[in-house]
């Protein structure tokens, strides 16, 4: 289960935000991440979602959490993002499953996971690895560009309710975040 924050912890300003979060777990991560975005990437921080709220349904109850980075070009989805520390490999069924659970009517196309240093990038409808290192994570014109007008669809009922055990079973194992 997720750590609440403690109001005795440190806090940092978010570099999209501008806003103080507790400068807990994989937080320090997420700036440097977020840096790359916009300093590097070319990405508006009005593009990017800080915490993300996701919701999923299992067996009627909700289960809700929060994904670290959402990028967004105009009013769609087009990458997710899990800032970790650890061996990002392991953060790929998370962060597909999260990719392919954002957007209720389609699958968003990129998934990635990184540690600021680092990065690993899926294609998340094949949950493919399409590339490593923090050069993989496309600019925003490559982005515009590879994914202009493509909308994967939605994934069917059977497949979707699996993701949203999966995504669950591994956020649920998150621990010390500020949430």
């Amino acid at each position: 289960m997720p750590m609440a924050s403690d109001a005795s912890e440190t806090t940092i300003t978010d570099y999209v935000t501008g806003h103080p979060v507790p400068d807990v777990g994989a937080e320090a991560n997420r700036q440097r991440v977020e840096h790359v975005l916009v300093d590097e990437k070319g990405y508006a921080p009005e593009e990017i979602s800080v915490d993300a709220p996701i919701s999923v349904e299992i067996d009627g109850e909700i289960y809700r959490s929060r994904v670290d980075l959402v990028v967004c070009l105009g009013p769609r989805p087009l990458m997710a993002v899990k800032c970790a520390a650890g061996n990002l490999d392991s953060r790929q069924r998370e962060i597909v499953a999260a990719a392919r659970l954002l957007a209720p009517d389609r699958t968003l196309p990129l998934a990635v996971a990184s540690d600021g240093k680092t990065a690993v990038v899926w294609d998340a409808v094949t949950g493919k690895e399409i590339g490593t290192g923090l050069e993989a994570i496309p600019a925003r014109g490559e982005l515009a560009d590879r994914f202009a007008g493509q909308a994967p669809g939605p994934l069917a009922p059977e497949r979707l309710a699996r993701e949203k055990i999966v995504f669950r079973s591994y956020d649920s194992m998150n621990v010390n975040i500020g949430r």
